[in-house]
Parts: C-alpha cells; structure tokens; sequence
C-alpha cells in the first residue's frame, strides 16, 4: 500500500514532469524517444487513401508514397561520444526529428547534396560526413555485431542445412526474423566460389556488377557493415586496419586498398553473396534497384533488373501483382531499420548451376527429361536470402547466396522426402513451373517415394503422418547433429 508521502510525492513529480515536457519541446522529444515513443511526424503522419487499406487493396492505380518514411533512427546519434559537439550543437538538437525536410535526390551523390537534405531515416549529410568511416553500425542500425566463431574452421564449414519446405505451399515472402550472427555466412567452397564468382565477371562486366548515379554512399555503408561483419565474426580470418584503409583477407590472402577501390568491388572480392541494393524515390517513395553485384541468379542478371522498380522487378513471379505487390511496396517504405527479416527460396537442379541468365545453354536441361540422367545429379538449391535497410543511407539491401545440397541427402533427413514429394505432386502448377522443377521429377519423385517409405519402415515418421510444415522450418528435425558431424565437431 502506498503511504500519503509517496502519493504527495508522486503527484509532485507528474505534474513538475509534465509542465517541463510541455515547456521544452527539445527535452520532450529526447523523454518520448527514450520510452520508444514517437510524435506524429510530419512525414509518416498521413493516414493512407483507402486504395491502400491491408483489408481491399487495389491495384488500378499507383499509390503514392512521397511522404511516408521508415522509423528515425536518429535517437542513436545520443549514445555516440562527443558527436554533438563535433557538430557544434546541444545532444537535443541533434536527434530532434525535423517538421519538414528536404530528401537527397535519387541519383545525387551524398557528396553532392546539400548539407541540409536527409535520408529516408532523417540521418542530414552533415551529420552522416560527421560520422566518418566505419562508424558504430551496431549502434546506428539496432542490430548487433555477430559473436565470434570459435569452432569455425574454413576447410570443413558447412552452410546449415536450409529445407525452406512448406505445406500448404503457397505464394508468400516466408519471412522469419534474421539471426544477426548469420548475416554472412562462409563455408568450405569460400575459395573456390570466390574464383568462380571472379570469372564470371571477366566475362559478363556490368551484367553481373553495375552501379547507378546516386548510389555510391549506400554501397560504400554496405561494404563498411560487411568488413565489419567479417572482422566480428571471424577475426582469425579477417582485419581492418584503419590508419591504412586496408582490408586484409586471410584466406584469400588478399589485401583491399579501401580508398581506391570502388566499395562494391572491396565486397564482390571478399564476400562470396550476391548484393542487391534498392533505394528511395523521393518523387513517389517507391524503392527501385540502384546497384549490386549478383552472380548467382537463373534466368536474369543485373543488366537485365538495373533501374527497376519492385513491381517491374518480380513481374515474372506468379500471383506477385495480385497477392503481394502493394504489401511489398508497403512493407519497403516503412521498414524498420532494425528489423531485418531471412527467407529461403528452392528449386530442383541438374548439376550446379551457379550463374545462368538468360539464353544460357543450361537452360536447355530444363526443356527434357534426360533417360540417362542418375540422382546423384540432381541437386536442391536454396537461396538463402536476408533483407535489411542501411541505416544512414536508408538504402534496403536484398542479400543472397546459392548453396547446392545432393538430393541424396534427403534420405536420412526424418520427414522432409515425403514432404518435398507433397510439394512436387500437388503444388499449384503455376508455382511448380516458376521453379523449373519438372526436368528432375522422373528421377527425383521415384526416389522421395522410396525413401519416404523407408523411414516409415525405420520408424523415423508415423505411417499416419500427413505432411506438413516441419516445426524445425527452415530445418528438419536433428538437423544440428548431423551438421556438428560433417563438419567434426
């Protein structure tokens, strides 16, 4: 029970608060972000038309997104040292969120802009040039660096073993929360993927690396977080050295001269993913594909994506426009900086087909059934796919690698054969011909067919099961055991 002093007391501090609050708009912003609280801002304030209502959308018109924004993240520039007197102001001005603002144009270069104009999380250029190189990215984005990996050893690391299977199966983004030690993951083909990935682009240029006006900054905090990445997580592997702005790869043994090097080159050299960055419109606020680096895509390249809106983007991806492109673009404009999200795309492959884009002569394997063609060449391929937004650039950055897994592997892997073979018999056929699965079924389905049976036979799955969705999704049940095993540890 509360006694009459602490009552007086507590009735005192609210008041003598909320008169303070009231009086010191500055000091009001600081205590409101402090509690997770955010005013109505003057860009994100407007309540969508209702073409834009979650419960009846409708895609007769382009909606517009000009003045709808991401959360600030300005309420991070507090915990950084001294940063606001660099700028010569108090810590309140500094993240108070402007009434009004003035966007950094989509194909002006930061250098370019006026030290006024802000980005989609209302980071100003003056403010991000204050910052420097390789700032606290862990601080200013939310999400924290990975933790070091002790047991890691680069000749036997595996990728874990994604089987992003689901029944029912149909036409979503599947999106689960991203685990931040994960982002960049290496694994035994590092060296080898690296010199692949290297060729490639000896041979196809700006079909697999290209850059559009304006996005030099957001490659440059992509390829900043990703060092950083590295360092964290394998430090007996990786080092920044500062003073030098060198980049040191121990694997490769490499060295990146960071201040001649075009950012995304230093990540193309070092990172084997595949990068794509998008960027905001300030026009409409419509994110379209500004630069990247992707050698591991089928059926289309950079050159053929570069410039393009989402819409535009997913054009071929069945029931996109219908189910999910407003959502899409929806979920672009708002997205939280600390909220990256991880996913898992599969198809079913003869070979190992890293990079085929469009007229490729693999492409031809898909149009025939081979007599001849054994299981031991059919293979899953999981694009394992992360989605974050840059922090000061405000830049969301698709991020993906292929990993290749021998069908072979399904037949002591408890419920995912008769799973799969669920998929491949009932899934819609539109879905099933987007994956360009049917040049494997001949010799994938008698195989998923036998094995399910033999692990009902073993006693591994009830011989009443009805496939579904494994709890352990994207993995399977005793996925860690066997992984720890292959790779010794």
């Amino acid at each position: 029970m509360v006694t009459p002093p602490l009552l007086l007391l507590g009735a005192i501090f609210v008041v003598s608060s909320t008169l303070f609050i009231l009086l010191k708009k500055a000091r009001r912003e600081v205590f409101l972000n402090r509690l997770h609280w955010e005013r109505r801002r003057f860009s994100g304030s407007k309540t969508p038309p209702r073409s834009l209502s979650p419960t009846k959308e409708d895609n007769s018109s382009v909606p517009d997104y000009s003045d709808v924004y991401p959360p600030s993240r300005k309420i991070a520039l507090a915990d950084i040292p001294g940063f606001a007197e660099k700028l010569g102001k108090s810590q309140e001005d500094v993240i108070l969120s402007a009434e009004k603002r003035e966007s950094v144009p989509l194909a002006t270069e930061l250098h370019d802009a006026k030290k006024t104009m802000s980005t989609p999380c209302e980071f100003t250029v003056e403010e991000i040039e204050a910052l420097g190189d390789f700032p606290d990215y862990a601080l200013l984005s939310g999400i924290p660096l990975p933790r070091p990996y002790p047991n890691f050893d680069i000749k036997k690391a595996k990728p874990r073993p994604y089987r992003p299977f689901r029944w029912a199966y149909h036409q979503t983004m599947s999106l689960t929360k991203m685990e931040p030690d994960w982002w960049l993951e290496l694994e035994s083909t590092y060296a080898e993927r690296m010199r692949q990935r290297k060729e490639i682009y000896e041979r196809e240029g700006e079909n697999v690396l290209n850059m559009l006006p304006g996005s030099y900054f957001a490659c440059k905090e992509l390829m900043e977080m990703g060092l950083q990445f590295l360092c964290a997580r394998y430090p007996q592997h990786f080092r920044l050295d500062m003073e030098k702005m060198v980049f040191y790869n121990g694997i490769l043994e490499t060295e990146s001269d960071l201040k001649n090097t075009h950012p995304l080159h230093v990540l193309f050299n070092n990172v084997p993913e595949d990068f794509a960055i998008t960027m905001r419109n300030s026009e409409d606020g419509l994110y379209s594909f500004r630069a990247g680096t992707i050698c591991s895509a089928l059926g289309w390249n950079v050159g053929s994506k570069i410039g393009k809106t989402l819409p535009e983007i997913h054009a071929p991806v069945p029931d996109y426009k219908e189910k999910m492109q407003l959502s899409m673009d929806r979920y672009f404009t708002k997205k939280p900086t600390d909220k990256a999200i991880q996913r898992g795309s599969w198809g079913l492959e003869v070979d190992q087909p890293l990079y085929m884009p469009p007229g490729d002569p693999h492409e031809k394997l898909r149009d025939v059934q081979m007599p001849e063609l054994d299981i031991s060449r059919c293979n899953l391929r999981v694009d394992w796919q992360t989605l974050r937004r840059l922090p000061l650039s405000g830049a969301i950055v698709f991020n993906f690698k292929a990993l290749f897994t021998p069908i072979e592997e399904f037949r002591n892997e408890p419920y995912v054969p008769a799973l799969v073979l669920k998929v491949l018999n009932e899934a819609k056929p539109n879905l099933m011909a987007y994956k360009n699965t049917w040049h494997t079924e001949h010799v994938v389905k008698p195989a998923l067919d036998k094995w399910a049976k033999e692990q009902v036979e073993k006693g591994w799955v009830p011989e009443d099961w009805e496939p579904h969705t494994l709890d352990e999704s994207p993995y399977f049940s005793g996925w860690e055991e066997k992984w720890h095993q292959q790779q010794g540890f």
